[in-house]
């Protein structure tokens, strides 16, 4: 039962153009800028078909990356993401020390999971999809999230300009060469990030 947990999804270096989200419904308040990654703020977390009997999800924690907004020139902006493959949690601790092993996400050969985004298409409201290049177990390949922008301006504990959305998404493990336990273990492995953004500069 432990091992269910498959998840190589995310420990992601998480990088995408996500200023086509900044000129939809909460431009007026979305300032250009060079952002961090909030880390107590962001969460990176996993979910995967447990033999059939449930969702096991998971997380990973310590993400880091920057966001290089421009609202007026979209193409220009960028933005990563990245969090340590060591930093995958669980409830089981047995597992936890099963998914940095190398027969799942081999923590010590791959420190880190990365996505690099190369375009941002609009969709909605403050919506749009992301498609980029996610690197996962020393593979890397296309990938396309769903994102949403919750909203942008000054955070009022601590004064700082914040910008804050969500990633979602599937991809399947096996195509980063995760295969431990596919299909008893599901193969597809959903990604959720909610990120907050703290401007710098």
């Amino acid at each position: 039962m432990a091992r269910s947990l498959l998840l190589p999804v995310l420990a992601v270096t998480l990088a995408f153009t996500v200023p086509a989200l900044a000129q939809t419904a909460a431009a007026p308040q979305v300032e250009a800028g060079t952002y961090a990654v909030d880390p107590g703020h962001t969460q990176v977390e996993f979910g995967v078909s447990h033999m059939g009997f449930s969702n096991f999800r998971g997380r990973f924690s310590d993400a880091s990356g920057a966001l290089q907004l421009d609202p007026k020139a979209p193409a220009k902006s960028t933005f990563d993401v990245t969090v340590p493959t060591i930093s995958v949690n669980t409830p089981v601790a047995k597992l936890n020390d099963e998914l940095k092993g190398d027969q799942w996400l081999d923590a010590k050969a791959f420190p880190q999971i990365t996505f690099k985004a190369t375009s941002v298409t609009p969709t909605g409201p403050n919506e749009a999809k992301v498609t980029g290049n996610f690197t996962l177990h020393g593979v890397t390949k296309p990938l396309t999230l769903n994102a949403k922008l919750h909203g942008a301006g000054v955070n009022p504990l601590n004064k700082k300009v914040t910008v804050g959305f969500d990633l979602t998404g599937s991809l399947k493990r096996s195509d980063f060469g995760v295969k431990t336990y596919v299909p008893l273990i599901g193969d597809e492995v959903d990604i959720t990030i909610s990120a907050a953004f703290e401007k710098q500069s």
